[in-house]
C-alpha cells in the first residue's frame, strides 16, 4: 500500500470524530478564516496588554464582544486580585556628554516615572547579590546606577528562524524525571526578592535612577518587572538599556570622565480596579455530568511592543477555534471552555486563580512574597486539595509558544494518555501536527493544572524566531506572525477540541500530587550559590 494512502487509512481508523466533522471544520478554518484580521486588530490597534493597563482593558472588552457576536454562551470577565495597572506614555534615554546620542531604551515595568527629564553622571556597579552592596556605600550620591556586567557581545552562532524536522521532534520524545529540591527552591525565592532589596539600597545611598543591560544583543529590549502590588512600587526609576548602547556606555566610563544620561520616562499607574480579569466562553454540552474540555491562552503581554507572538497569536488562534466550531453549529457531548488568560507574564497569577477559584487549592502562601516569588514558591507547593469541580475539567489544551504551525502535544509525562493523544491529532498528521512527546514543558498556564493532576497539555510549535528574537521583546509585531501557520493551529486545535468533547472516552489524570520526597538527599548546597 503507498505511503500516503497508509497514513490517511491510519488517521480515519483512529479518528473518534466523524471524517465529515473533520473535513468542515478544514473547510471552516482554511477558506473562511478571521484569524490574522483579529491579530492585526489585536495588535495593531489594541497593542500591547499589560495585566490592569489600559491596552488589556480594551482587549477584555473587544474579546468577549467578539465572542458574544460569534454566538458563544456564558461570555464573562471573572475577576481575581492583581495590584496596579501600568502603562507607558512616553519615553527617552539620551547620552548628554561626551557626545549627544539616543539610546535604544525602555523603562522597567511598574518602576516610576521621572517626573520630567533627569540629568546625571553614570556609574557603573553591577550589583546580584546583597553582598555587593558593600563595595558601592557612599559612592553612588546623585548618580544613575548601571546595574548589570556589560560582558562582551553576544552574536548568536545559529539561525534565527528555523522549524522544526522530524529529528528535532525525535529528540522530544523523551522522560524527564520531575526533580524535588527544596534548598533550590528557597534560593529562587531569595533571588526574586532582590530587586526591592536593591532599589532600597539605590534609594538610601541617593542615586537618582538605574539601569539595567538587556539580555540579548540585536537592539532588542523588553522591559519585564515584577513589582505590580499595590504596596510594592519601586522608589528609583528604572530604565533597560540595549546591550550595545549600555557597553558603549560602560567602556566610556572605563576610558575617561562617566557619561551624562538624560532620563525622561513618563509612565502611568491605575489604581482604580485592582482586580485583573480572565475572559471565558463557551459552547455548552448536551450532557452536564459529562464536564468540559478547555483550551486556553494568556491576553497579557508586555509593553515593549505589541505583543503579537507572545501571546496574541495564541489568543486569536483560541477565538479562531471557538469561531470555527460555533459556526459550524456543533453539540458536543462536554462543554467545551475558552479561556483567554490575565497575569501569566506575572506568575501565570490568572491560570492559578482559575484553579483555586473552581478545581481545588494548595496550602496558603507564605507571608510576605510578591512578584515572582510568588511564582517559585506556588510550583511547588503540596499538597493539593481538590474541590468539588475537579474531576469535571477531563483536558485543558495550551498554545504559548509562538505563532509557529502546530506539531503536536507534549504529554507532560502521561504516559497513559499518549496512545489517546495520538489517536486526536491523527486526522491532522498529514497537516504537521501529529506528535506527541512524552517530555515535561513548564512556564505557563497549563503548568498549575499539571501540578494538581489535571490533564493538561502544552502544543509543541515550530519555534521560528520567538525565542532567538521575539520572546518579550521590542520587535513582537504583528509582522512576525505567519498567517499559514496560524489557520493550521485554529484547525487543528479546534479539531482537537471537537475530538476530546465527543469522544467516548476521557484522557487518564496523574494522580493528585502529594509531597514528594527529595530527589537527591545527600546533595550539599554551594555556599556562594547559597548567598545568592
Amino acid at each position: 500500500m503507498p505511503v500516503i494512502a497508509a497514513m490517511l487509512l491510519a488517521a480515519a481508523s483512529a479518528a473518534a470524530a466523524p471524517p465529515e466533522m473533520v473535513n468542515r471544520i478544514i473547510d471552516e478554518g482554511m477558506n473562511h478564516s478571521e484569524v490574522m484580521v483579529n491579530a492585526e486588530y489585536l495588535t495593531d490597534h489594541i497593542g500591547s496588554r499589560m495585566t490592569n493597563s489600559p491596552g488589556m482593558r480594551a482587549a477584555e472588552k473587544w474579546t468577549q464582544g467578539k465572542f458574544r457576536s460569534w454566538g458563544l454562551a456564558n461570555v464573562r470577565a471573572d475577576p481575581f486580585p492583581f495590584g496596579r495597572g501600568w502603562s507607558i506614555i512616553s519615553s527617552s534615554v539620551r547620552m548628554t556628554s561626551p557626545r549627544p546620542l539616543m539610546l535604544t531604551a525602555i523603562p522597567v515595568a511598574w518602576t516610576p516615572g521621572t517626573n520630567g527629564a533627569i540629568s546625571a553622571p553614570i556609574v557603573v556597579a553591577p550589583m546580584k547579590r546583597e553582598r555587593d552592596f558593600d563595595q558601592w556605600r557612599g559612592k553612588l550620591a546623585g548618580k544613575i546606577v548601571l546595574i548589570s556586567m556589560p560582558g562582551d557581545g553576544d552574536e548568536p552562532d545559529k539561525p534565527a528562524f528555523r522549524r522544526l524536522g522530524d529529528e528535532d521532534l525525535a529528540k522530544l520524545n523523551k522522560f524527564q524525571e520531575e526533580t524535588y529540591d527544596p534548598e533550590k527552591v528557597a534560593r529562587q525565592i531569595r533571588r526574586a526578592a532582590f530587586d526591592a532589596k536593591l532599589d532600597a539600597f539605590l534609594k538610601a545611598e541617593g542615586a537618582v535612577a538605574w539601569a539595567r543591560k538587556s539580555y540579548r544583543d540585536g537592539k532588542l529590549v523588553s522591559g519585564e518587572g515584577y513589582a505590580f502590588g499595590t504596596n510594592e512600587t519601586p522608589a528609583l526609576p528604572g530604565v533597560e538599556i540595549a546591550a550595545e548602547d549600555y557597553r558603549r556606555l560602560a567602556r566610556l566610563a572605563k576610558t575617561g570622565d562617566a557619561p551624562v544620561l538624560e532620563i525622561a520616562s513618563d509612565v502611568r499607574f491605575d489604581d482604580s480596579d485592582t482586580n485583573a480579569y480572565n475572559i471565558i466562553a463557551e459552547i455548552p454540552g448536551t450532557d452536564p455530568r459529562a464536564g468540559y474540555v478547555m483550551a486556553g491562552a494568556h491576553l497579557d503581554s508586555w509593553a515593549a511592543a505589541d505583543g503579537a507572538a507572545d501571546n496574541g497569536a495564541g489568543s486569536v488562534v483560541i477565538m479562531e477555534a471557538a469561531r470555527i466550531l460555533s459556526r459550524l453549529g456543533v453539540r458536543p457531548k462536554r462543554t467545551i471552555r475558552f479561556a483567554l488568560w490575565a497575569g501569566e507574564e506575572q506568575a501565570l497569577l490568572g491560570s492559578w486563580a482559575y484553579m483555586n477559584k473552581y478545581l481545588g487549592s494548595w496550602p496558603a502562601d507564605a507571608p510576605g512574597l510578591n512578584g515572582n516569588q510568588l511564582y517559585y514558591a506556588r510550583i511547588n507547593a503540596r499538597p493539593f486539595t481538590p474541590s468539588a469541580g475537579y474531576r469535571d475539567l477531563v483536558a485543558y489544551f495550551n498554545i504559548d509558544n509562538g505563532s509557529g504551525k502546530l506539531r503536536g502535544l507534549y504529554a507532560e509525562n502521561n504516559v497513559a494518555a499518549v496512545p489517546m493523544l495520538k489517536d486526536w491529532l491523527a486526522p491532522f498528521a498529514l497537516m504537521g501536527a501529529g506528535t506527541v512527546a512524552i517530555r515535561r514543558t513548564g512556564g505557563t498556564d497549563h503548568v498549575f493544572m499539571q501540578q494538581a493532576g489535571i490533564p493538561g497539555y502544552q502544543f509543541i510549535q515550530d519555534p521560528l524566531d520567538y525565542g532567538s528574537r521575539i520572546h518579550h521583546s521590542s520587535i513582537d509585531t504583528y509582522d512576525h506572525l505567519k498567517g499559514e501557520d496560524m489557520r493550521q493551529a485554529s484547525v487543528v486545535l479546534a479539531g482537537l477540541l471537537y475530538e476530546a468533547a465527543t469522544s467516548d472516552k476521557i484522557l487518564p489524570a496523574m494522580p493528585i500530587p502529594t509531597k514528594p520526597a527529595v530527589t537527591d538527599p545527600f546533595k550539599y548546597e554551594d555556599l556562594d550559590d547559597a548567598q545568592n
